[in-house]
């Protein structure tokens, strides 16, 4: 063996990329052991929100690591857990009122397709069907590989996925495509258990938007023919599409609701599936055999859940918005500079959340441009990871106008690089 012997996520090591080491991190940006300053642009993978090494967030893990670090969560509780599912039912869209912790993103999704199929199977009406929007994405586990665009990201693991149905993604102007194939779908002879999808950002996907109107319409599709909807917010909420939640946005809300990324601040690991009390009460029962049977280690971990805690405190306090509301305008103008440039195509933004496509031959995930621009990136100071020929940036929201103009004038710059 040479080199280290960590094998990195979605790395190819055969490539021989240069892996920067980072020693510590600060606001918007992280820095490295051989002294360069990297400015975050994408959040070190659409976690960090306030920044970097928030202070009261580190106050309060540092506080309750000293108190109590861990306690299985079956049979007994805490009080960071409890204060943190009331502060999440509150704060949430109305009717979800349960709340069940885990680890990750992806734990949050299988959680929630568990939940919807034990939902049915303990009222006796067996449904077994989940329909998902093309070009999805929901996490690495076999469940959410499942209910993900299938394609490069899973191709070796097809065997073991359970198969879907699928609506088309509601492209401009063909926004009734989608909703009709939904409204068949759960109409017809084999009913769905749950629709699911990521709330007017599809992210891996391609950061593909569509409109709260539609969102809206899919809720409504499924209450009318008893269809469980899950909204996977993971990456959209803690206020990437400019609300607190997605689904703010909407006067409709899911019967399932996944939480994860930005829910600590960014800070440490922690994810949520909240449900409504319809979905609790089918798995309420004096038959033990009836219990929701889901669990891990590190559920509701006390650190992690005080996290969550000084991070709901600094929404609470106000001018989180402000800030990215700020930070979109900044957005706005760095994909002004792109759109008058005929290499890139759809400059695009919602909330903290800006993208373009740059015109190349060799589109999609697994373009060669891909690591091109990311190495232009990294020699320019900036840690961006593009999607294929999709660039977006998803900045920290204490991240600056000065700073975005670097994102942007950077990605400009790295188009004639690519292009040459």
């Amino acid at each position: 063996m040479t080199g280290s012997p960590v094998w990195h996520p979605f790395t190819q090591h055969g490539l021989q990329e240069p892996i920067p080491q980072v020693i510590s991190a600060s606001g918007a940006h992280i820095h490295c052991a051989d002294g360069r300053t990297l400015l975050d642009g994408i959040s070190s993978w659409w976690v960090i929100t306030h920044g970097h090494c928030e202070p009261r967030i580190a106050a309060a893990i540092a506080d309750q690591a000293g108190r109590l670090d861990q306690l299985i969560f079956a049979g007994y509780t805490h009080a960071p857990a409890e204060q943190l599912a009331r502060s999440l039912v509150r704060l949430t869209p109305t009717g979800l009122t349960r709340v069940f912790y885990s680890d990750s993103g992806s734990t949050a999704v299988e959680v929630a397709l568990k939940m919807a199929l034990g939902h049915w199977h303990n009222r006796g009406e067996p449904r077994h069907r989940i329909v998902v929007m093309e070009h999805s994405y929901h996490g690495d586990t076999i469940g959410t590989m499942s209910v993900g665009e299938r394609g490069a990201f899973n191709r070796a693991y097809a065997p073991l996925l359970f198969d879907v149905a699928t609506v088309p993604f509601p492209l401009a102007g063909q926004e009734q495509a989608t909703l009709d194939a939904l409204e068949r779908l759960c109409a017809g002879p084999e009913k769905p258990a749950a629709f699911i999808v990521e709330p007017l950002v599809l992210g891996s996907g391609g950061m593909l938007f569509y409109g709260p109107h539609l969102l809206a319409e899919m809720v409504r599709i499924c209450r009318a023919h008893d269809v469980l909807f899950i909204a996977d917010e993971v990456m959209t909420g803690w206020g990437r599409t400019g609300g607190l939640f997605a689904f703010d946005q909407v006067d409709v809300s899911p019967d399932i609701l996944c939480l994860a990324k930005g829910l600590t601040g960014g800070a440490i690991p922690l994810a949520v599936t909240m449900a409504s009390d319809r979905i609790f009460d089918s798995h309420y029962s004096p038959d033990r055999a009836d219990m929701f049977f889901h669990s891990s280690s590190f559920t509701a971990n006390p650190i992690a859940c005080a996290a969550a805690n000084a991070n709901i405190a600094i929404w609470d306090e106000g001018g989180v918005t402000d800030r990215i509301d700020a930070l979109g305008a900044a957005l706005d103008a760095g994909l002004a500079r792109l759109s008058r440039d005929s290499r890139f195509a759809n400059p695009r933004r919602m909330g903290a959340i800006a993208a373009v496509d740059l015109i190349v031959p060799d589109a999609g995930y697994l373009s060669t441009v891909a690591p091109r621009l990311r190495a232009h990136f990294l020699e320019h100071g900036l840690l961006l990871r593009p999607l294929g020929n999709t660039i977006y940036a998803m900045p920290p929201y204490c991240t600056t106008a000065a700073q975005v103009d670097h994102i942007f004038a950077t990605i400009g710059e790295a188009a004639g690089i690519v292009a040459g």
